[in-house]
């Protein structure tokens, strides 16, 4: 039978009212958890609880209040305070296998003004509420060479990756397999089949949709690749010293990436290092070879980072973007930032395109332990991009020729497991009003 049925408000209320008990209820479990000397130790018969509060206060500033199209292509201000509770539970080992189950969910208690939430990242932004979603649901099976997992989990590979960065990180549908030779060799493989996450989706991240969904790719081509998955493989060397790798993401009918790194760490009695080289391929594969959109250009990366015994530390990266379309449908696509020499740690809104770019990265930090203050850390990160202006446009029309990037970050833990960071970042683009953002993240893990 086929029809069509108006839910009316009142249809819709039960499911809501079940939406906030839920998150209610895990709010305050993961409160009374977080403190096991009143209640009960976090191992239970072998079962492992373990959690995430997590609260923030968030602010970006594009200087444009009512979001105005020709302002930082019609970004709005945006504010608000936000509360993520997230609680865990594992099973004992049993002949090597292993279940967990994690619940998350985030709420503002109706207490910031839902006008200006629209880039806050933490709820859709279409509909701008408090939201519970069960994050992770997963078997595994370890021993010393095999690992194997199947159902929801914060995975981590270099182009896509769980991100637990910012409110709340992202969580995979995936079946993966490693195998970890004894000569210092694992090869990887799996299928990624829907993800969720609010700052990496494309689509509503409160909820789990499908890899071609959640992509950066125009709506035609999602439609087109219908609720496709992303295949993956990968060999990777690491004995210590040398660290080569090399990863294959096949999505169907979107594109295709070859990651592939090389780093080379060492050290002696005053500091460590890390040189690093990096090479990223991204071409349009299927459906979306044969549609309008294009994808097909290559990066290529270099980075030297150093780390002093007296507490200073100095990270450095270079970048070369080629000329062919398509950044801006894959690059932070799927929650992977593996780039040595982005915005990031400071996520931000781009330029207008980054076609036949080059950047450039140098962040200084300083640990605070001679001071006795050991889990104190100061960072400060500039980034330059030298943009072309026959692919970077502002929003009211101009050629753009650079994006400048400055950020600020101080980062400690306390009481053995809490942990805050407040982060300051301003932006300067060609032909656009200056923005600037703050975030103020801190938790505590049990």
């Amino acid at each position: 039978m086929t029809g069509t049925f108006t839910c009316q408000p009142s249809c819709r209320q039960p499911q809501a009212d079940s939406k906030y008990l839920l998150l209610l209820s895990l709010f305050i479990t993961t409160l009374l958890i977080g403190q096991p000397r009143l209640l009960f130790a976090y191992d239970l018969n072998g079962f492992t609880i373990s959690g995430d509060e997590r609260a923030g206060w968030v602010q970006y500033d594009y200087n444009n209040p009512k979001g105005k199209p020709d302002i930082n292509r019609g970004h709005k201000d945006s504010h608000g305070f936000y509360v993520m509770p997230k609680l865990s539970i594992e099973t004992p080992s049993y002949n090597n296998f292993r279940a967990k189950i994690t619940g998350a969910a985030a709420t503002d208690f109706g207490l910031n003004d839902h006008d200006k939430q629209s880039r806050n990242f933490v709820f859709d932004p279409v509909e701008n509420e408090s939201f519970a979603i069960l994050q992770e649901l997963y078997l595994e099976y370890e021993n010393d060479q095999h690992q194997a997992l199947i159902g929801r989990n914060e995975i981590f590979t270099p182009m896509i990756e769980h991100d637990d960065y910012y409110m709340l990180s992202n969580s995979f549908e995936v079946a993966a397999y490693t195998y970890k030779s004894r000569y210092n060799t694992s090869l990887h493989a799996g299928y990624f089949h829907k993800m969720a996450g609010v700052w990496d989706s494309g689509d509503n991240g409160t909820e789990f949709h499908s890899m071609s969904d959640a992509s950066f790719v125009p709506q035609v081509n999602k439609n087109e690749a219908d609720d496709s998955g992303v295949y993956y493989g990968a060999v990777d060397f690491n004995n210590g010293r040398h660290h080569a790798q090399l990863w294959e993401y096949y999505a169907e009918d979107l594109y295709n990436i070859v990651f592939s790194q090389y780093n080379y760490t060492n050290k002696n009695d005053s500091f460590s290092y890390d040189a690093g080289a990096q090479f990223i391929n991204f071409a349009d594969v299927g459906d979306l070879e044969d549609s309008s959109t294009s994808i097909n250009y290559n990066l290529y990366s270099l980075k030297y980072d150093a780390a002093f015994n007296n507490g200073f530390s100095v990270a450095t990266g270079a970048a070369k973007y080629t000329e062919g379309k398509g950044q801006g449908e894959t690059l932070g696509a799927w929650g992977g930032y593996p780039y040595f020499a982005n915005g990031l740690i400071f996520h931000f809104f781009e330029a207008g395109s980054l076609r036949n770019a080059e950047s450039y990265k140098l962040q200084g930090s300083y640990n605070f332990a001679k001071q006795g203050l050991n889990n104190l850390t100061l960072n400060t990160r500039f980034t330059f991009y030298d943009l072309d202006d026959k692919y970077s446009i502002s929003s009211d029309g101009r050629p753009q020729s650079s994006m400048r990037l400055y950020g600020v970050q101080l980062k400690s833990t306390f009481l053995d497991n809490g942990y805050f960071a407040g982060t300051y970042e301003y932006h300067s683009t060609d032909h656009e009003k200056r923005t600037w953002a703050l975030r103020l993240i801190g938790g505590f893990k049990f």
